[in-house]
């Protein structure tokens, strides 16, 4: 076993699909938010494990004001919105309701970057702001050969 990695409950080969399969995705949203699309997620720390997976565009925080706000101030921006919410239960209803009120204003929500995310990560965690610690681990665990989102 290559020194510096833990010990692993599954063959190497599994590690590093899961992290080239994660990393195309997080490849996709990446475009989506530097062309312009909105992100919204659930707090701080969720802001601060994207910005360090590399995301730059504008963020929106769903949880620190009222829903209704944060709904205003999206749709006054006329952006595409990825809602990206944590994959537990109060994630699943803040997104639900957050793609009802924009949609019913006309916004263009992107629900399957969460959903696809979701169902990749799930097993191991159970939100965005554990996102890069994961993504850390997993490239740890695969080598340096995955290195870049």
């Amino acid at each position: 076993m290559p020194v510096g990695r833990p010990h692993l409950k599954a063959p190497l080969f599994v590690y590093q699909r899961k992290l080239e399969l994660i990393e195309e995705l997080l490849e996709e949203m990446l475009d989506h938010s530097n062309n312009g699309d909105l992100i919204v997620v659930e707090g701080k720390r969720d802001v601060i494990s994207l910005r360090k997976l590399g995301f730059q565009g504008d963020i929106e925080l769903a949880t620190h004001r009222p829903l209704t706000e944060v709904s205003a101030r999206i749709v006054d921006t006329g952006k595409k919105v990825m809602v990206l919410t944590d994959w537990d239960r109060r994630g699943d209803l803040l997104a639900s309701k957050i793609s009802e009120d924009l949609r019913y204003f006309g916004i263009d929500v992107d629900m399957n970057m969460r959903e696809r995310l979701s169902s990749m990560v799930k097993k191991e965690i159970k939100d965005v702001e554990s996102l890069y610690s994961y993504v850390a681990k997993l490239r740890k665990i695969a080598g340096s050969s995955h290195q870049a989102v």
